[in-house]
């Protein structure tokens, strides 16, 4: 590439190096296809440096630091001592150890790497401003064009991000110190994670949700089960409230909420905290793109629609990640990269989210995928359901991890695996079995035959599945 007025062409431009730019960056070089990468800020993305890897390690951290100082159950009596800045250094190291081998990847791939903000110039043109004093900007025309830019978190007015009292989830992972007053604006997936995180780490935590449960979304057995466990750690709930306004008094923030729409009170609160967190969702990046001037569309909240092969409605321009919209999961942008990659190459692909687990890492971790049984049923399917409690789990037990349970949804007339909700012990990594059956057309049979290792929390799988099927062994059917 030529710094300054010389435009350059490339066959595929990626804008945004997160899980799916990269992927798709990397797919499409696989292709033979010639690739250009374009990143403003980290290799990675927001996943990689500021939200899924970073807080997966803050959650790993403090749960050996708690289920240390908790296991005299077992005859252990300890009582440990966290270092916080200790810990973020630890978890730095993993995202610059991470973001380094993801541009090496890139690179070994054939992958043309470029730092800059890029803007649409026209329909196949980019123009591309370099990071730094005097560094410039360069033209560069495409072919094709994959938007990976992701998304960021939304501001409630009257909290703005400062990176001192009112922290985003980006602040929350990078406290120096543990805060002894949190309070936490969202009980959706990453206030409860983060909840998780500081009130193992000794926090005083406090999380206000504007509806009548944490977690909305999950199937109330599934989010009560979570709920009920952060408040063991120490978590006060305030549900029905919406943070109103916040002011400093006395070295502290005292933040006001006041009820929401049809709150069963009609008083509003006052919450004194160190820090406050404001977790209540995501919002898509495109302000620096031009997207309007080249006539890609988006939806009242900002996000590219894209069809089943992630083409917007321009025919050569893709969206894949959480600009695309929801589900916003890593995984989800990356399969998305690669469909990219493969339609603009000319293969038959196509993006199927019925078999799309997703996960939360709470404690008890939270795994699903594909349909629930109400869902079914209200698509017209009879569904049969099999459940199977991690209570009656050998090797739960031999962990002291009992909570939870797996469920497996299948048709009923055929016996096809269509869904499966997990809340327990590695959640997170049992559901892939039910998502790899579900994208497979496996029946419940194909689970219970399949011989699972004794004593595994996977058998909870085979069993939920056998109980479906009115032959589970460890439960009664």
């Amino acid at each position: 590439m030529v710094v300054g007025d010389v435009t350059t062409s490339t066959d595929v431009l990626v804008i945004g190096a997160g899980p799916g730019g990269y992927v798709a960056a990397i797919r499409a070089a696989q292709l033979d296809l010639d690739v250009t990468l374009v990143e403003k800020g980290e290799y990675g993305g927001a996943c990689l440096n500021r939200g899924c890897i970073p807080s997966k390690a803050l959650l790993n951290g403090s749960e050996l630091a708690s289920e240390a100082g908790q296991a005299e159950e077992l005859g252990i009596y300890a009582d440990p001592t966290v270092a916080l800045d200790e810990m973020i250094s630890w978890k730095d190291g993993l995202v610059d150890q991470l973001t380094s081998g993801i541009e090496q990847l890139c690179t070994a791939a054939g992958v043309n790497l470029m730092k800059g903000t890029a803007e649409f110039a026209d329909e196949n043109k980019i123009r591309i401003v370099h990071q730094g004093e005097g560094q410039g900007s360069e033209s560069l025309k495409f072919d094709h064009c994959i938007i990976a830019t992701g998304s960021r978190p939304i501001e409630v007015p009257g909290f703005d991000f400062d990176d001192d009292r009112i922290v985003s989830s980006d602040g929350a992972l990078n406290f120096e110190t543990v805060p002894d007053e949190l309070v936490i604006v969202g009980a959706g997936y990453i206030g409860m994670e983060l909840a998780t995180v500081y009130s193992r780490l000794g926090s005083d935590v406090s999380v206000i949700e504007m509806l009548e449960q944490a977690l909305p979304g999950y199937q109330e057995d599934i989010a009560s089960m979570v709920q009920r466990r952060a408040e063991r750690l120490g978590v006060d709930f305030y549900f029905g409230y919406t943070a109103d306004s916040w002011a400093e008094s006395e070295g502290e923030a005292v933040l006001t909420a006041v009820p929401a729409e049809e709150a069963a009170h009609d008083s509003e609160i006052e919450l004194t905290a160190d820090k406050i967190l404001v977790a209540v969702g995501r919002r898509p990046v495109t302000e620096t793109l031009g997207i309007e001037a080249v006539g890609v569309e988006t939806d009242a909240q900002g996000f590219i629609p894209t069809d089943s092969r992630c083409r917007t409605n321009k025919e050569h321009i893709f969206a894949v990640g959480d600009v695309a919209g929801e589900p916003m999961l890593a995984h989800k942008g990356s399969k998305e990269g690669e469909v990219a990659a493969e339609v603009i190459a000319g293969e038959p692909a196509a993006v199927d989210y019925r078999a799309l687990p997703a996960a939360v890492f709470t404690d008890p971790e939270i795994g699903t995928v594909g349909l629930t049984e109400d869902e079914a049923a209200n698509e017209g399917i009879t569904p049969v359901t099999g459940e199977f409690q991690f209570q009656a789990s050998g090797r739960a037990l031999t962990a002291n991890r009992t909570e939870g349970f797996v469920r497996i949804v299948a048709a009923k007339e055929t016996e096809r695996v269509i869904g499966a909700q997990i809340v327990g012990p590695e959640a997170s990594e049992l559901i892939a079995e039910i998502a790899a059956m579900i994208e497979m057309g496996a029946k419940l049979q194909d689970i219970g035959s399949t011989v699972h290792v004794h004593p595994t929390l996977s058998e909870a799988v085979m069993e939920a599945a056998q109980n479906a099927r009115g032959k589970a062994i460890h439960r009664q059917n």
